[in-house]
């Protein structure tokens, strides 16, 4: 497996969806990667030499991605809930935090239904 921002890429795949692979990276930015790199999308990447794939680290290497932008992801977040704004108070209450209804659907973001004591259907 080849390594690129310490993420293990699948030697199978075509170069351009082995990249999404990394996090903060998806389809489009891994276009515009090979494009700056002079690689096929088409190559896969058991095929690439040692020089292509050290021209992809390089590009990738500029780019903030994985511990990075996780850690400014969550930064983000922590300063939203600090400051008290509303998007933070969802977050804190592990809710949808972009507008959604939560009447019938939001399931996902607030987990199992909980039962109610004395009420019935």
């Amino acid at each position: 497996m080849a390594r690129i921002a310490g993420v293990d890429i699948p030697r199978e795949k075509r170069v351009v969806i082995s990249l999404t692979y990394i996090y903060g990276i998806g389809k489009n930015t891994a276009e515009k990667i090979l494009a700056e790199a002079n690689v096929s999308v088409d190559t896969r990447v058991k095929d690439l030499t040692n020089d292509e794939l050290d021209r992809i680290r390089a590009i990738v290497d500029g780019i903030k991605v994985e511990g990075d932008l996780r850690r400014e992801v969550s930064l983000n977040i922590k300063r939203l809930q600090e400051i008290g704004s509303y998007r933070g108070f969802r977050h804190r209450r592990n809710l949808p935090v972009r507008g959604q209804n939560t009447k019938n659907n939001a399931r996902t973001r607030k987990g199992p239904k909980k039962m109610v004591t004395g009420k019935s259907n």
